[in-house]
């Protein structure tokens, strides 16, 4: 019975989903959604760095976080080698840290380590839950125990490690993976609640923003634009801290 209303439900949902003016307002694509988080991260950053007497830059910059852990989690649905996705977060996490360092500490900090390394941790974490999960229809809720153990343990990592976001940051992807058959709205709630929820003090309070263009989110990839993260989120590093420097110090 429970199961019964619960597929009806879903594909009522779906069929809604699917059609009417909700539909039609869905003109998002993955692309754009990078672009909205890379310029609210710009925001942040900038407002960290060169205004921290303007604590709205904050506000508005909360919305970049979990919009990317969405486009982590989709980037690891779609990738065509995961153990490749995992290799390129890895590299850009050691290639972003002195970058990240400098901009924010002006030299090595081995407390607090970049967002790269974070999202290395939770497609690691995916990876991990996944192959614990297994498939099939027995034991499920054994096997889906069984996957929250290593997630649990690299939460415990990002602690420890210092990551940008730390547990945060993996259980925000990790919940947008695993929500990823709910109804898009709620997929897309789920997520940004997790880190409403969970950061709620401060210039935090703007992370629910992120549900709006999450929500418009039409699930095509766009012009896909593969690298310009990447490489964008080292680069604008840097480039702040150069600024900060001939601006702010200009000795």
């Amino acid at each position: 019975m429970h199961s019964w209303l619960y597929s009806n439900l879903m594909n009522n949902s779906t069929q809604k989903e699917k059609s009417g003016f909700y539909q039609k307002i869905r003109v998002i694509d993955g692309t754009v959604l990078k672009l909205i988080a890379m310029l609210t991260m710009v925001c942040d950053h900038v407002g960290d760095i060169f205004f921290p007497g303007a604590p709205w830059m904050r506000v508005i910059g909360r919305i970049a976080m979990p919009i990317f852990a969405f486009c982590i989690a989709e980037g690891y649905h779609y990738t065509h080698d995961r153990r490749k996705y995992l290799l390129r977060l890895g590299v850009f996490a050691v290639i972003s840290e002195l970058p990240f360092d400098l901009a924010f500490s002006g030299g090595f900090d081995w407390t607090h380590q970049n967002i790269m390394l974070t999202f290395f941790l939770a497609v690691l974490a995916l990876i991990l839950f996944d192959y614990c999960c297994g498939s099939g229809e027995n034991k499920k809720a054994l096997r889906f125990a069984a996957g929250c153990m290593p997630v649990v343990a690299i939460c415990i990592a990002a602690m420890l490690l210092g990551t940008d976001y730390t547990l945060f940051g993996i259980l925000t992807v990790w919940v947008f993976h695993i929500a990823r058959k709910l109804p898009h709205p709620f997929r897309a709630l789920s997520g940004v609640g997790l880190m409403a929820l969970l950061r709620t003090k401060g210039v935090y309070l703007g992370t629910g923003l992120a549900f709006i263009p999450l929500a418009l989110y039409n699930g095509k990839k766009g012009k896909g634009l593969k690298w310009l993260f990447y490489v964008f989120y080292p680069g604008h590093l840097l480039i702040l801290f150069l600024l900060h420097m001939l601006l702010v110090h200009p000795t």
